[in-house]
């Protein structure tokens, strides 16, 4: 930087001639940096120029002025810089031994300057006096934006991995579009009545038959890029005999529950193989299955209605007796008063008063399975609560009024990484916890109820306990039961 600098400042004319005639005789080309570290004393202490020679005349000269200089100091990077004069900075390296080195560097729009092969103010051939004064630099501030967008040479993996989890968020409002669009055609109209006629009457979603369920479709490798998008694992605490039954709860809720989708409704994570024998059905809104086509799509996956009487079906039916040993359903107890609180680094589970699952696994005599997702509230960003009471309060109306609210939500885009609606690419650990066992009553007594209430809550409290410190560094709080 040194050469560069010398260079801006201690320029000499191609022709010595020249110089001598009208130019002053050039200093050497480094100061000595004891003298540039005197700040304002060099510079007062000189003494005024006098020109002489040929050409002068005898007119008044005026005062000569003071130059006027600021001292600063800042650190960039690890290198602290001293600025000494007007196109002057001292830059003081340190490298991890604790050694010092001194360097002189012009200030940054001298630089510029440089690099692009410009001159702010350029002069006239011949050593004239006249001077061109440069307006702005077109294109200053576009440097740095606040949007990262992503580079266009990523791997196909990471292309195809965004691809899926697309689909997997844009899927419903994809298929009612291709539904309307069908519709505006009369040569579908035939087909698409006696289908409408079917959905308003079919009980494939509540039935518990899983006659729908494709095996095919949920062992595809599409999924595998869905699941190492985050990347996603799934962790088992104990081994599940497939002579029982099970009620899956898993928490938290999330924005979309990407973590639930990837472990239960797909094999992705390799469920089949951590708990054999065991038939899986993630549940969901029993409105998802009026949708037309996404209700085909979503029994292809095994998902069901997480209506009270799909769950009493899918716990009664299937297995060696058809009695239901050997199937589980999984429920994503919060629901969507949970979402409203999904802020990252933390977590905030709606259980205390959450019971009717406890008493769905009573009556069913199927064991309780605690699931706690790890990095689930890490996916997106929202609007929060506290800051914004009025939007808050709007939801929760919302939800009372219609079952159903909508968070305010944010994350990354396709081609970028600030804004849209796909999720961060961050970690995500489902991990399953111990079987709570569960005495079958067809009417279950509330100390009962209550009891294994609380043994479902501790389970759920020694998993985040074991597991906080390996798969939730970065939080800023525990974990919270409210409502």
């Amino acid at each position: 930087m040194v050469p560069v600098a010398s260079a801006a400042l201690n320029r000499n004319t191609p022709h010595p001639e020249e110089s001598n005639e009208y130019y002053l005789q050039p200093r050497s080309n480094i100061a000595p940096i004891e003298e540039l570290l005197n700040g304002d004393d060099y510079i007062e202490n000189a003494a005024p120029t006098e020109y002489t020679g040929s050409g002068e005349d005898a007119a008044p000269r005026s005062s000569v002025r003071k130059v006027h200089s600021r001292n600063g100091s800042l650190r960039v990077n690890g290198v602290r810089k001293e600025k000494i004069n007007q196109s002057l900075i001292l830059e003081d390296f340190q490298n991890k031994d604790g050694e010092h080195l001194m360097g002189v560097a012009p200030e940054e729009s001298i630089m510029d300057s440089l690099r692009l092969g410009e001159k702010e103010m350029p002069r006239a051939r011949g050593g004239g006096s006249h001077e061109l004064v440069s307006g702005r630099r077109a294109g200053a501030g576009w440097e740095q934006s606040g949007i990262r967008f992503a580079p266009l040479n990523l791997p196909l993996k990471r292309r195809l991995q965004t691809l899926v989890v697309l689909w997997h968020t844009l899927c419903i409002p994809f298929f009612l579009t291709t539904f309307f669009f069908l519709c505006s055609i009369p040569l579908f109209w035939p087909i698409l009545l006696p289908y409408l006629i079917y959905i308003l009457f079919s009980h494939a979603g509540t039935s518990g038959t899983l006659s729908h369920r494709s095996q095919f479709l949920r062992s595809s490798r599409i999924w595998s890029l869905f699941a190492s998008y985050f990347p996603a694992r799934l962790h088992r605490s104990q081994e599940l005999p497939p002579t029982r039954k099970y009620v899956f709860g898993y928490h938290p809720h999330g924005i979309i529950s990407h973590g639930a989708f990837a472990s239960f409704a797909t094999e992705a994570l390799g469920f089949a193989q951590l708990f054999p024998g065991i038939t899986n059905t993630l549940l969901t809104l029993d409105s998802n299955f009026r949708i037309p086509f996404y209700r085909d799509y979503a029994l292809a996956l095994g998902l069901g209605s997480v209506s009270r009487e799909s769950c009493e079906n899918l716990l009664s039916k299937g297995g060696p007796n058809n009695e239901g040993m050997g199937r589980a359903i999984t429920i994503v107890v919060g629901g969507a008063r949970e979402s409203l609180d999904a802020q990252p680094h933390s977590l905030r589970l709606v259980l205390k008063r959450r019971k009717g699952f406890v008493k769905l696994a009573i009556r069913a005599g199927a064991d309780l399975v605690p699931v706690l997702a790890f990095g689930e509230n890490e996916l997106y960003n929202q609007v929060q609560p506290d800051l914004h009471p009025k939007i808050h309060k709007t939801q929760l109306i919302m939800k009372k009024l219609l079952g159903f609210t909508i968070p305010l939500f944010h994350a990354r885009g396709v081609f970028n990484y600030d804004v849209g609606m796909l999720p961060y690419r961050r970690p995500l650990n489902v991990v399953v916890g111990r079987p709570i066992k569960v005495l079958q009553q067809a009417e279950p007594e509330k100390e009962y109820l209550d009891k294994v209430h609380e043994m479902y809550i501790e389970e759920l409290e020694r998993i985040w306990g074991e597991w906080k410190d390996v798969f939730a560094k970065d939080r800023t709080g525990e974990l919270e039961i409210v409502e």
